[in-house]
Order: C-alpha cells, then structure tokens, then sequence
C-alpha cells in the first residue's frame, strides 16, 4: 500500500484496548536500573529488594498503661472492697513490690504486669491495689509490633509514608529502590504555540499535562520544545531520545496529511499498534525503536489524557517495576444518558455529586474529544465496554477517578 492509499484507507482495523495494552507490554523490558536512598527520600519509590526487620520492635517488654509495673501474683484476690498494699521502689521489682512506670517506658526486672495508676492509692511508699490483674495485662511485649526476620514488604512494594515510619522503627535507615522511569515527551505540530496564538494557532497544553502526569505516576519526564510535522525533525527528536526509558509524542498519530509519526516510527523501528477501539481518541499508535517504546498520543487533548492513562501510565510502571494500581472508584447513578458505539469502549467525561443520600454521575460531555474544560472540570470517567450502546439515565455505573481524588 503506498503513502496516499494509506491515507485514504483511514483506520480499517482498531485494535481493542486490552489487546493493544498487551501488545505493547510484551514488547517492553523493566529497566532494572537501582540506587539507593535514605528514607526520608524514598516515599513513592519501588522497593529493589525485600524489606526484612533487623530486629524485634518493641526491643524489650514496655509498660502499656501509666501506673505501677507489679507481680501479677501480688494482686491475686484485689478488689475495691479489699485491696492488696505493696510497697513502691525504683527498679527491679521483688514480691510484694511495686515500681511506678509510664507508658512507653521499659518494664523493670521481675514485674509482669502494669496496674492503671487510676487502681491504685499511694500514701508515701505504701501503695493499695483495688485490681487483681492477669500476667502480661497492660504490657507490650518485646516483638509485638515486629519480629526480628519478619518479612515486611516484598520487591515492588511502593513505599508510602506509614511504611517508612516502620522502616526506620526497626533499625533501617536507607533502601534498594527502582531508579524512575526516564521519559522524554515530545509535542509535535505545525498549529501549536507556546503562548499568544493567532488565527489557526493552538497554544501547546498536552505536552504540559503529559509530563506531569509522568511526574504524578513516578517517572521522571524530560518535556521537549515543539517540533513541527516534519519527518527528518521527528525523527531526530525520537532518536535523541533513545536513551530514555519511554518515548511519548503528541499530535500527529492519525492518517492525516500533516499525521507523519506512525511512519516515521516505522522507519526506524516497529509500530505495534495504530489505531485503538476506544473514544475519544482511537488514533492512537504503539511502537518501539531500538526496544524503547514510543507512545504516539493523539493531539485533542482530551483524547491525549485517555490514552494516556490507558498506556503511557501501564508501559511507565512496568518499565519502572511500579504496580499498576486500580484507580480510585465509586458507584454512582447516572444523571444523563451516555451513548456508545458497540464494539468501541467509549471513556465518559462525569462530575460526581456525593451530597445526596447516593452519588449521582453527571456526564460533563460524551463527545467532543478536544474539549479540555471536560476532562478538567470532571472528578473521572466512566467506561462503556465495547459490548453495550451506552448506559441509561438512572442506571448505575461505576466511576474510575484520577489517582489524586482518591
């Protein structure tokens, strides 16, 4: 098929979403590239390595409770009616004896148990216990939060801030993490502008918005300058690239006149995929150059950000050794018809109403895929599989949100 037939030809074949997502997973290799770092720098990253405590936390038995660190046995028969007297020292605890402790605080030799100060009246030395307690009441034992060779997490935990507080509670103070993903995200065309644009001018956002969504999923984006629908400037700029771990261009991936980067991938490497049953924006294409794979965004910046979060945030977290995390999502019911194409998934644009006793969805626009505010004002989407012509007005549905609404 020569260049004009293949213009004219349009997408024939689109690919449906999980198989293109496939494709182009199978075709990729984690970096495996690792470094390590102290903790305080470490949230978010991937573990390299498993994470095993050094030691027990606590590392000794500790007090649970302010009051009087005793023998259990000395209390044997205590009760408000008839408490047993026992005599306070500092340090180790004899029969017959008491210690005063706070909590937290290490238990002294021969206590085993921690009567409440509330139980408890103390005239000079002498203290009265109206508790009769159980050996090991109100005492944290040694281990209880962590044992010495427990397992905490496995390679490929992403690490939050509560885990590096458990970190460093057992002795560990720096870990193996996955280097993040490099990605070089390159705008292309001819219309755009980085500021005051004239008739036919469109000022350049999805280069913007890609490389801090790259940012938002753990990677590290290298935002190009505009290169215009020129096929020697393109593939420089991809083959300048390379040595990323994920090339990702905007623009230019359908069968236009001006849509040159599908070609210009398959001159220097391989395109998996062109062309996606999904909307807004099946232009898509899926490649790889020299075992780098090239994501080729549509240039609506609706369909931009949908395709986006369906492959570059997959192909950035495999190649990142990142989980691939479910996005956030809740069941709401649907304000307005939202119709589909069977045999496309269609990604609809909803604002969430959670005021009311069950959340309702309000579509912000079904069609329109360079309409920005729609994908801006919504909280998510709603995904119509390609086996239904849409959902109906009452129906439930559920809704997938952006990762930072959860």
């Amino acid at each position: 098929m020569d260049h004009h037939d293949r213009h004219t030809a349009g997408f024939k074949e689109r690919t449906r979403i999980a198989d293109a997502r496939e494709t182009l997973l199978a075709a990729v290799t984690p970096h495996g590239r690792t470094e390590r770092l102290p903790l305080a720098d470490a949230d978010g990253r991937a573990l390299a390595e498993p994470a095993v405590a050094p030691a027990d936390v606590p590392s000794y038995d500790r007090a649970a409770m302010d009051g009087f660190a005793v023998r259990a046995s000395d209390t044997f028969g205590a009760s408000d009616r008839s408490p047993n007297v026992l005599r306070v020292v500092e340090g180790a605890v004899a029969p017959g004896e008491a210690a005063r402790v706070h909590t937290g605080s290490d238990l002294p030799d021969g206590a085993d148990a921690v009567v409440m100060v509330e139980h408890t009246d103390r005239f000079g030395d002498e203290l009265e216990v109206f508790d009769a307690l159980a050996e090991g009441e109100n005492v944290g034992e040694r281990g209880e939060d962590v044992r010495e060779g427990d397992a905490l997490f496995d390679v490929g935990h992403e690490l939050r801030p509560s885990d590096l507080g458990l970190l460093r509670s057992v002795g560990i103070e720096d870990v193996s993490v996955f280097e993040r993903p490099r990605v070089a995200v390159v705008p292309t065309g001819e219309e755009l502008v980085e500021s005051d644009p004239g008739p036919g001018q469109v000022i350049e956002t999805n280069g913007l918005t890609v490389s801090r969504l790259v940012e938002r999923w753990g990677g590290e984006a290298s935002y190009r300058d505009i290169v215009v629908d020129d096929a020697d400037l393109l593939r420089e700029a991809v083959e300048s690239d390379l040595d990323h771990d994920v090339v990702v261009t905007t623009g230019g991936s359908s069968v236009g006149e001006r849509d040159l980067i599908p070609e210009v991938i398959s001159d220097i490497g391989e395109v998996l995929v062109h062309g996606v049953a999904l909307k807004p924006g099946h232009p898509v294409a899926l490649g790889v150059v020299e075992d780098t794979p090239v994501v080729m965004l549509p240039g609506y910046p609706v369909a931009c950000v949908v395709n986006a979060f369906q492959f570059l945030r997959p192909v950035l977290k495999h190649v990142g050794s990142l989980p691939n995390r479910p996005f956030p999502s809740v069941e709401a019911t649907l304000t307005r018809k939202i119709p589909s194409s069977p045999g496309t998934r269609t990604f609809a644009r909803v604002r969430l109403d959670e005021t009311g006793a069950e959340p309702t969805a309000e579509p912000t626009r079904t069609s329109g895929s360079g309409i920005l505010s729609s994908v801006a004002l919504a909280d998510g989407w709603v995904q119509v599989p390609e086996e239904k012509e849409g959902y109906e007005e009452g129906e439930t549905v559920t809704v997938e949100g952006w990762e930072w609404s959860a």
